[in-house]
């Protein structure tokens, strides 16, 4: 069975990601993804870390499946006040459906 849900997609520098995650645990999303990333935006081409002696400087995606857009919307406007200003980094929401819903239910239930 099918449940509506907003995808928030963060793409940021990499050593923001456990700060990131722990706004995305207390705001009570049931999990993210996170993997590499790269391209070009205002701030000019970013690599993917890929080689480099090290990835810190490195850009992270980060998907987050939420329950609501507004529980998404909570998410990125912290992450946008806190970390925006001073890192590279963009946010965007789509509407998505969980095929495995079981899977993504909160501690409440579906």
């Amino acid at each position: 069975m099918a449940k509506p849900a907003s995808k928030l997609v963060i793409v940021t520098e990499k050593v923001l990601l456990k700060k990131i995650a722990k706004i995305i645990d207390a705001a009570g999303a049931t999990g993210y993804t996170a993997v590499d990333a790269g391209g070009q935006g205002s701030r000019n081409v970013r690599s993917t870390g890929h080689p480099s002696v090290s990835d810190h400087y490195s850009n992270v995606k980060i998907e987050v499946l939420t329950e609501s857009r507004d529980m998404a919307m909570k998410i990125s406007d912290e992450i946008a006040a806190k970390f925006f200003d001073d890192y590279s980094g963009i946010a965007y929401i789509c509407e998505a459906e969980v095929l495995s819903a079981h899977k993504f239910c909160g501690p409440d239930g579906c």
